[in-house]
């Protein structure tokens, strides 16, 4: 199991890859808020005012604790776009950092429910009355859907950034009036990118949703590779989903779980079991007592190898399970199979009655690498049936 010598180490890693960055130059540099503003403001001088209904700007650091009042009040039916221009960095000394997409959520209304925007930007119609507020997530975690924290504030007080937001209450469509600013020109392709994204509609894979506590994103796709057949594809960079399918089955000692799945690029360098490396692909069984097992392919742990989620919202909720190490099998297709019983009882205790959902989950937030996967041929079963997703 992990514990204070893991973490140690992994950090000392982070640390000499960071001190390499720094030395080859290769640091990305945080973003230019100025350059943003002042990119967005050209542009928008030079549009009709009758193009908007309301224009403001909003900022708010990185360690404030939600909610942040944007200052812009909605009416039932109106419809929005922000842009957010920023970073929150963690560790700066072992170069992590957060983006928007990760950091910033919003809602609209104290009683509101929270939304993380795909990209950093994002076009909505107000549900309801209220102000825009801004939320910074990450290290904390939502204890409901109105955005309750789920830990202290005090977590938010070592991290270190600024956003800069634009906001936009929009007379017609938030699409109608994106057009309009998109003839005049651009801001480092933003506006163009929030186009595609509404464009595009949901790119969700049938019959699956995302974790709301994790948020949306545009991680996971229906694809059809070679052969024909359908798979679920997933790419995931400097971004984290969980996508979810209902299930309803009892947990015997019959119950299995089977899948295949081609893995591509893993999105870790070291090895997963400590906080600022635990970046990972995997699968994951959630049962009606609010836990889950996850198995996943390890960069370098053992086969077999288990351990509880390093992160703190997420001990004793969710236990790690390695199926498959090392570089040797990328890129082609395996397929697997686990008895979902006995690996409860083997790695967490007394099983429960019954599954409740499957997951896939994809994180590269810590190490912002690329991770790339596709499942396929996931299958339930006991004595009584076979559910296939």
């Amino acid at each position: 199991m992990a514990g204070p010598l893991t973490e140690l180490t992994v950090a000392a890693q982070l640390l000499g890859r960071a001190l390499g960055r720094r030395l080859r130059g290769e640091l990305e540099p945080p973003p230019d808020l100025d350059a943003f503003r002042q990119g967005f403001q050209q542009l928008l001088d030079q549009v009709p005012a009758e193009t908007f209904a309301e224009v403001r700007w909003c900022s708010f650091k990185a360690n404030a604790p939600p909610w942040v009042d944007s200052g812009l009040q909605l009416s039932p039916g109106e419809e929005a776009s922000y842009f957010i221009c920023g970073r929150t960095t963690v560790v700066g000394a072992l170069d992590i950092w957060v983006d928007p997409r990760i950091q910033v959520w919003s809602k609209v209304g104290a009683a509101g429910e929270v939304t993380r925007a795909t990209r950093e930007s994002h076009s909505f119609t107000a549900p309801h009355a209220g102000p825009l507020l801004f939320g910074n997530y990450f290290p904390n975690h939502w204890a409901d859907r109105s955005g309750a924290l789920g830990d202290s504030e005090k977590v938010y007080k070592p991290l270190k950034g600024n956003y800069l937001a634009l906001l936009i209450r929009w007379p017609g469509t938030a699409r109608e009036g994106l057009a309009r600013l998109r003839q005049v020109g651009d801001v480092e392709g933003r506006i163009a990118a929030e186009i595609e994204r509404i464009d595009q509609g949901d790119t969700r894979p049938r019959g699956w949703h995302y974790f709301w506590g994790i948020g949306e994103a545009e991680i996971f796709r229906d694809a059809r590779h070679e052969d024909g057949a359908e798979c679920i594809d997933c790419h995931t960079h400097r971004n984290v989903g969980i996508l979810q399918h209902d299930v309803g089955l009892p947990l015997t000692p019959d119950t299995a779980i089977a899948w295949q799945w081609r893995v591509d690029e893993l999105p870790s360098e070291f090895r997963e079991d400590a906080v600022p490396s635990h970046d990972y692909l995997s699968i994951a069984i959630e049962f009606d007592n609010g836990r889950d097992i996850t198995y996943y392919w390890s960069r370098s742990l053992p086969v077999g190898t288990g351990y509880d989620c390093p992160l703190p919202g997420w001990k004793g909720k969710e236990y790690h399970v390695v199926v498959r190490s090392g570089l040797e099998g990328l890129g082609a297709w395996h397929a697997e199979q686990r008895n979902l019983y006995e690996d409860y009882l083997v790695y967490m205790g007394e099983p429960p009655a019954r599954i409740v959902r499957v997951w896939l989950i994809a994180n590269s937030v810590f190490q912002r690498r690329q991770g790339r996967c596709s499942w396929r041929g996931i299958k339930l079963s006991d004595a009584e049936a076979v559910v296939e997703l």
